[in-house]
Order: structure tokens, then sequence, then C-alpha cells
């Protein structure tokens, strides 16, 4: 997918007119510069998401690297199959957790078994059925799954309420003094919809902005 399946530019005219202070935001952050990432497939996205786990991005990047040098025959990517034949011992020598040894295994048996939509499928899934399903897969939680709706389906609407990063954002753009928590974060993102994906990646840059002296 090339690009975001809603126009960012009508989401931040909406985004302005419901929310006056989220406008100011806007103003000091500048253009909408989110970028999906690039999905051969579901499984690999989510694969590589379980693999991504509280591991700085180096680590698991070295880590996924050696998985793939497992496949040499998969030049576009191992499959299901792939990890479904190959022993646990050899997915541990890669650096693997025992735990998201299971989870990989796991997700690959349900996509082989068609339990879950292909990547093409998973766009005309609404955003709560799709989470619902994804979150059936050992080691993807909600999180995770709204992670993969925001940045490799673009889905417009979706606010995580359990991302720490979001509700300290929301507390320093918005001078409170303590955590908003999942409630109270989601209601204050009612003036957002339908597009708290957006305002959430204008939150996230809160954080990269110097605190004011």
């Amino acid at each position: 997918m090339s690009g975001f399946p809603f126009k960012p530019a009508q989401a931040i005219a909406h985004l302005r007119a419901a929310d006056p202070a989220l406008a100011a935001i806007i103003d000091t952050v500048g253009p909408f510069r989110m970028q999906l990432k690039v999905s051969r497939s579901l499984f690999g996205s989510l694969a590589e998401a379980i693999v991504y786990q509280q591991l700085s991005n180096k680590a698991a990047a070295t880590i996924y690297g050696r998985v793939e040098a497992l496949y040499p025959d998969a030049p576009d990517g191992f499959t299901p199959r792939h990890i479904l034949k190959t022993p646990d011992e050899a997915l541990r020598g890669c650096g693997l957790s025992r735990a998201k040894v299971l989870a990989v295994q796991d997700l690959a048996r349900r996509v082989e078994e068609g339990e879950l939509p292909t990547f093409d499928v998973a766009q005309d899934i609404p955003d709560a059925e799709l989470i619902e399903r994804l979150v059936k897969v050992r080691g993807i939680g909600r999180w995770s799954a709204e992670m993969f709706l925001m940045f490799r389906l673009g889905r417009p609407d979706v606010l995580p309420l359990d991302d720490y990063s979001l509700r300290k954002a929301y507390a320093k753009a918005f001078a409170k003094r303590v955590l908003p928590s999942p409630k109270e974060l989601e209601k204050a993102g009612q003036k957002w919809r339908p597009y708290r994906t957006v305002a959430s990646w204008y939150l996230w840059r809160v954080l990269e902005q110097p605190s004011a002296q």
C-alpha cells in the first residue's frame, strides 16, 4: 500500500476545528510526516512485531536478520510453512526467547490454517473485529494489534489507550500534572474522531519538543 486510505489534509482540518489546543500542537510540530511501514504479508508484519517486542531496534533487527538467514531460498521473506518446519533449537539459536519462538509458531499455525486474513483481506475488516482476531495470537496483545492497524494499514481512527508514551505526551501537551488513565484519555479523544490516529501521531511528536523552561 503506497499511501493512507484517508486524506491527511482533511484529517488535519477536522482536528484543527474540533480541538483548538491540538491545533496549536499541529502548528508547533508542522506537517504530518507519518510513514506507513512496508508489509509483504500479514504474517511477515506480525512475525516482525513479535521479534521486536521489548528489544531495541538494533538488537531486534539483528535477531530478525538471523531468522531470515535460515531461509536463503525465500527471497520474498520466510513463510508460515518455513517456521513450522524449523526446529525450536534453530529459532532459539537466532536469539529468540522461548516465549517468542512459541508466539511465532502459533502465528504461523493460525495463518497456515486460515484463522487469520491475508494482508489484502485485512484492509476491509473493521478495526474492532480485526483487533479481536489478532489478539488471539500468542504474543500479540491489543497494543501490538493497534500498532499494526496504525502503521501497517494506515487506519485513521486508532487511539492506543495503553500506550505509555501517548499518555505521557498528552500530559505534557496539555500541562497535566499526572498521566491520564486510559479511560480519561479515551474521553478526551472523543473530539478527535474519526482521526485519532493522526491526533496520536501529533501527540507523540510533543515528546520530541524541548520542554518549556
